[in-house]
């Protein structure tokens, strides 16, 4: 079965999917790094997000869904896949959950839970360690953050009310949490 990560930027989930791919034997979709692996293909549809990324716009939304659509097609139905990054809002997620009906591919989603002020410190000292400029000014993390709160969370809810959603909490050490993440995922 495969599995859908959400969290707040800063809730660990990137560091959390690394490892759940190597202990389950996952592959790892990660919407951000998959559009820039085909931007650098060369392919037809690299190139036309190519040129999304180059100018800073946002990809639109049925070129992602393709992506989706090709890195199933790459895999194997017996491969499971965390998705990261992805649905991101209600509208993805209605293309999502039928590209995956369309596949056969179940799924389960995971929430990683954690309290929006300790999800700013977080990013704020990642920032810092790491020289990430992009993750260094508090009002882009929280205008990100209310995205998220504004189309994520709704997608979130809507697959809570579906009983397809296990939520975890994201307080801790990256182990503690860790724990937390294979202890639910054994149990469901």
């Amino acid at each position: 079965m495969d599995l859908v990560l959400f969290g707040i930027q800063g809730s660990g989930k990137g560091t959390q999917a690394k490892r759940i791919a190597a202990a389950f034997g996952y592959d790892i979709f990660e919407a951000g790094g998959e559009l820039r692996a085909i931007a650098a293909s060369g392919s037809s549809l690299g190139e036309i997000v190519k040129s999304y990324i180059d100018l800073g716009h946002l990809v639109p939304h049925e070129i992602i869904m393709q992506v989706v659509k090709e890195a199933m097609a790459k895999r194997s139905m017996d491969q499971k896949i965390i998705f990261d990054g992805i649905p991101r809002d209600a509208e993805q997620k209605r293309d999502f959950d039928a590209v995956m009906q369309e596949q056969g591919r179940d799924f389960t989603c995971l929430q990683i839970l954690l309290d929006e002020e300790e999800a700013v410190c977080r990013i704020l000292a990642r920032a810092q360690k790491q020289g990430r400029v992009d993750d260094a000014d508090e009002s882009i993390i929280r205008k990100r953050m209310a995205t998220f709160h504004e189309k994520t969370e709704p997608v979130i809810a809507s697959y809570n009310d579906a009983g397809k959603l296990i939520q975890v909490d994201g307080g801790g050490t990256v182990d503690e949490i860790y724990a937390r993440v294979t202890r639910a995922l054994e149990l469901a």
